[in-house]
């Protein structure tokens, strides 16, 4: 599924625009203790990881929607083609040109492990108090809450413990999950410049994180 869905979005976004880098790494100060979080690269698609024991009291209330995990994975995409179970082109070609509303996709699950994520590149970034506050108020945000203080689920999950919720913002061209998995590392700190592809994203992750599971490198 991920394969075919691929394939139709790196022809299109090919194209896609960047925007402003954050011009310098927010750095600790005296005593400042430090936070991993985690970039998955699924080839097409990033997201991020980050343990649910960090997330700030009053903040993404919808966590608790997965008591029994360690870990939460969360990516943001176009409603109907993310939530989509193949590949459907019309779905394709809407979310691209014609999005009318978003998602994001949370997963729940215990340690970081290879059964979770089986060959895929993952790097670990530091992050510090203000930055770990300022990207789970980013993810907090994209939340389409419209009033409500936790937002119920729309539907189950692509696999395993997860869920898909309503969320801010409109896919296309120029911004895709990727674009949105740029902003929250600024959020957190990082000047990375935002890119519609993977790729990108991740050579810039590399330079200031460590990988825990390395790119694959072709034979």
């Amino acid at each position: 599924m991920y394969a075919l869905k691929a394939a139709l979005l790196l022809i299109v976004i090919v194209c896609g625009g960047c925007a402003a880098p954050v011009k310098e790494l927010s750095l600790p100060t005296a005593g400042e203790s430090s936070t991993s979080i985690y970039l998955v690269n699924h080839g097409w698609h990033t997201g991020l990881l980050v343990r649910r024991a960090d997330i700030p009291q009053g903040l993404w209330p919808e966590s608790a929607d997965f008591p029994a995990a360690d870990y939460l994975e969360v990516g943001w995409g176009d409603r109907d083609f993310y939530q989509a179970l193949g590949f459907d082109l019309g779905l394709a070609l809407k979310a691209i040109w014609f999005s009318t509303a978003s998602v994001l996709h949370v997963r729940g699950f215990r340690g970081v492990e290879e059964r979770h994520f089986p060959g895929i590149e993952i790097v670990e970034l530091k992050i510090f108090p203000g930055g770990r506050e300022r990207l789970f108020r980013y993810i907090h945000e994209t939340y389409a809450r419209e009033g409500a203080v936790r937002v119920p689920p729309l539907a189950p999950g692509l696999y395993g413990d997860s869920r898909f919720y309503p969320a801010q913002g409109k896919f296309h061209v120029f911004n895709t999950c990727n674009t949105w998995t740029a902003r929250a590392l600024q959020a957190a700190g990082y000047p990375v410049t935002p890119s519609t592809r993977a790729e990108p994203l991740m050579a810039q992750a590399r330079r200031f994180g460590q990988a825990i599971r390395p790119q694959a490198v072709a034979p």
